[in-house]
């Protein structure tokens, strides 16, 4: 039968026509790519030409010493003043004005110029470990790990409120709708978990003021994005069948729903389409391997009580702490559930806990919060070595910016008793994934206000990071509206006195 080519039938038999010469063939060139790949038949370089998983492991420039980063992010900015970098000046100082000279020029979040004061800390310091690395007493459990730790007390941010120095720590610039470091991992190196995201979240406490811009994949394909998850109940909300849906009905209409999108990503080759079915298919295996993921009944005893998953939160608890649940169970949960991704796989777990704003009550506030993640952040870096992964994993600890030396004073409040944004000198720490630990990098000055020794910018570290991944931050690019973008912008530079 001839049909002119521009009737509907005519259409119609082409477009059935092109399905099964393009689409059906490209859902069978996946699935044998995908089996080729895990027999290590076809590699990760020629894969992509098989249509196959966009989060399949991928070769780096150079040969990395890590693997699996777990960003563990204090959102609101502790007092480094108050937890990492003792300063007896400070103390000394307690009470007095700075000159206009150092003020002058400085924007602050709260504080009033004209009457701020220098706020020492309460805090007392001791020494851990053979390196002999200073830390608060609040942190008794870090300090045990300190020969494992490289303690940075020299970073400086470009940004002094909240969301842009957020989005500045997790994406290289403080703007909207750029990929974080997840993102850009995942991007450069792929997955090596099938049944899990390459990306996974997981939040403690109040939440962030970022929110989901801290692990969104920008203008990177959407299967870059970080997945939140739960560390109880549903792992991924709707992650489940609908009752009364079986398992093979889901597959048929899956399958069904593969063909739809293919069909489409065949006639305007939009990476979205790709993203999409890549994203159903992750979610399919993954209704299996989230729920074994968080089912902790296979951890030991010894295990569960090192990093206090049973703690029971403080009685009498108020004010913002006491609208965040049992956030001494969830951080802990969340820091051996990080375990268990970097054991199946997961390239980059980011572990989000808010919030550290301490404009007031600092001593309060301060000591329940470095209660709660002092002994699970400990027990994941012990645990991590003692089982041979510490090497390979790069454990990160930080957040936007600091604290100011002086104190908050708005409301005209007599009580000083909190801390203002501080992005001119914070500290942050490391430990394994090749970092040289046992040493403190950089310095503040005497009372903590600028840096004195070995500043390192927030593109330093994405640069350091990187490297240590085997990727050269100068080429991991994508390109976008016209220009190569990159994870440290137009900065960045390796800082070799922390490799090992």
């Amino acid at each position: 039968m001839n049909l002119d080519p521009m009737t509907p039938q005519a259409r119609a038999m082409n477009s059935r026509r092109d399905f099964l010469t393009t689409t059906a063939s490209g859902l069978g060139m996946a699935a044998l790519g995908s089996m080729l790949t895990e027999d290590g038949l076809l590699t990760p370089a020629n894969a992509a030409t098989a249509n196959a998983n966009p989060l399949a492991p991928k070769d780096p420039h150079f040969d990395p010493k890590a693997k699996a980063c777990i960003f563990i992010f204090m959102a609101g900015a502790p007092s480094q003043l108050d937890l990492f970098d003792p300063k007896p000046k400070l103390n000394e100082m307690n009470g007095q004005k700075l000159p206009e000279s150092m003020t002058k020029n400085v924007r602050f979040a709260f504080i009033k110029k004209d009457s701020a004061t220098l706020l020492g800390s309460n805090r007392t310091f001791k020494r851990h470990g053979e390196c002999g690395m200073e830390l608060s007493d609040w942190l008794p459990h870090i300090g045990s790990c300190a020969d494992d730790l490289l303690l940075v007390r020299s970073m400086h941010s470009d940004q002094f409120n909240h969301h842009p120095g957020q989005l500045l720590m997790q994406c290289g610039r403080g703007t909207f709708g750029l990929p974080t470091m997840g993102s850009w991992m995942t991007y450069g190196l792929g997955s090596e978990s099938n049944n899990l995201p390459g990306y996974v979240v997981l939040n403690s406490g109040r939440g962030s003021s970022g929110g989901a811009t801290l692990w969104q994949s920008g203008f990177l394909p959407s299967t870059h994005a970080g997945v939140l998850f739960r560390n109880q109940g549903e792992p991924v909300l709707n992650l489940k069948n609908p009752t009364g849906i079986p398992e093979e009905l889901q597959r048929k209409g899956l399958d069904v729903l593969n063909q739809v999108n293919n069909q489409r990503y065949e006639e305007i080759r939009d990476p979205e389409i790709a993203s999409r079915i890549a994203n159903y298919e992750l979610a399919y295996r993954m209704q299996s391997a989230a729920p074994e993921l968080i089912d902790l009944t296979g951890e030991t005893r010894e295990t569960l009580d090192m990093y206090g998953v049973n703690r029971a939160e403080p009685e009498n608890v108020g004010g913002q702490r006491g609208k965040m649940g049992n956030t001494h169970e969830s951080f802990a949960r969340n820091c051996l559930l990080a375990r268990r991704m970097v054991e199946r796989g997961v390239r980059f777990i980011n572990i989000i806990y808010a919030s550290w704003d301490h404009h007031s009550r600092i001593d309060e506030e301060l000591s329940y919060n470095s209660h709660v993640v002092d002994q699970p952040i400990a027990a994941l870096i012990k645990d991590l070595k003692q089982r041979g992964m510490l090497d390979e994993t790069m454990v990160v600890w930080g957040s936007e910016f600091g604290r100011t030396p002086l104190g908050e004073n708005r409301n005209e409040n007599e009580a000083i008793t909190g801390r203002d944004h501080h992005p001119f000198a914070f500290s942050m720490f490391m430990a394994g994934g090749g970092m040289k630990g046992g040493q403190v990098y950089g310095a503040s000055d005497e009372i903590g206000w600028g840096i004195a020794e070995n500043p390192v910018h927030v593109n330093d570290l994405h640069a350091t990071m990187l490297h240590q991944f085997g990727m050269d931050h100068l080429k991991l690019t994508y390109r976008f509206q016209g220009r190569d973008f990159r994870l440290t912008d137009v900065g960045g530079k390796i800082i070799p006195e922390w490799i090992s």
